[in-house]
């Protein structure tokens, strides 16, 4: 099969096109023949050696993918050969197989082409597990959302606005902020511009925080949330190494809750497969939620697609087509 592979570690050039045999798969898991699979930011990390895969997972990149099957494995029995699913990974997904846990694969919603649906499990898999997933959310409740237009951002605008929260998302400029409010935001904040803390504050404090910057973000988050807030950390793009005053998370009875989804145990994302079906998908048919392609790359193309990814001028997903 063809595969995307890293020749050492780096900037996108260091991508190249390579071969491998189909993988094996176990008893529980399923052989997918690729479509598309969606490009992530833990895809640039992984490739630039700061995120090394865990254990018994591929070292290939590609979290998430959408395909059709091709062989299951003998504890399998919701799937077939010729299902379309899409799925999250444990890695491997820059391939033209890929082998995965049957629990981790979804059919694809209604109305979301299979290309587009490569680009949905990563992130709605990370937001519904963090923001909602057994939570009672209140409406509206204020949700902040730091880079809104990312794929990370504007899954948890969509999903925030469908569940009828007040919704603020940060973006770097006026056609990102008006992205993200033709999505269901409230408000768009151009952080060039504005200081989301006082725009949080005249607001009343945001309940619910999704922060993947880090940095002084930290501190001003604490400033921005409401009485019993909770702030979601996801990653720490701008640094993870602070110095910052600690009261306001007592004195406002913050929650600061940090987390990752790769190395979280297949049962728990079996659980959020199953809880996505049951509540999310059905948002796809209504028309509250929507598959947000920016750009699609062929597999040969995939340096081009790692490049627009860390020039952060896409506005939702980038999606690589095998």
């Amino acid at each position: 099969m063809r595969t995307i592979e890293t020749n050492g570690t780096g900037g996108p050039e260091v991508l190249e096109l390579g071969e491998r045999a189909r993988p094996e798969i176990a008893d529980n898991q399923i052989l997918a023949k690729t479509i598309a699979c969606g490009v992530n930011g833990p895809d640039m990390m992984q490739r630039k050696g700061l995120y090394p895969p865990p254990p018994g997972a591929s070292d290939l990149m590609g979290l998430e993918v959408s395909g059709t099957v091709e062989l299951v494995g003998k504890n399998v029995t919701r799937w077939k050969k010729g299902d379309t699913i899409c799925a999250l990974t444990h890695g491997g997904a820059y391939a033209e197989y890929v082998a995965i846990n049957a629990d981790h694969c979804l059919a694809i919603p209604e109305g979301v082409s299979t290309i587009d649906a490569a680009g949905l499990p990563e992130t709605y898999f990370t937001v519904w597990s963090n923001l909602f997933y057994n939570r009672e959310i209140a409406k509206g409740a204020k949700l902040l959302v730091h880079g809104g237009s990312g794929g990370i951002g504007i899954t948890a605008v969509q999903l925030g606005a469908a569940l009828g929260m007040e919704v603020y998302a940060t973006a770097s400029n006026a056609e990102k902020c008006a992205f993200c409010e033709s999505h269901g935001a409230t408000r768009g904040i151009n952080y060039k511009e504005e200081d989301f803390v006082e725009v949080m504050k005249s607001a009343g404090g945001a309940d619910l925080i999704l922060d993947i910057l880090g940095g002084d973000y930290i501190a001003r988050n604490f400033k921005a949330a409401a009485l019993d807030g909770r702030i979601v950390q996801l990653a720490y793009r701008s640094g993870s190494k602070v110095q910052i005053d600690m009261m306001p998370l007592m004195l406002k009875r913050l929650t600061f809750h940090g987390s990752t989804l790769r190395a979280r145990p297949d049962a728990f994302k079996a659980a959020i497969a199953t809880d996505l079906e049951k509540h999310v998908w059905p948002m796809f048919a209504k028309g509250q939620c929507k598959p947000l392609t920016h750009a699609t790359f062929s597999f040969d193309e995939a340096s081009a697609a790692h490049q627009m990814m860390e020039n952060a001028g896409h506005v939702g997903k980038i999606i690589l087509t095998a």
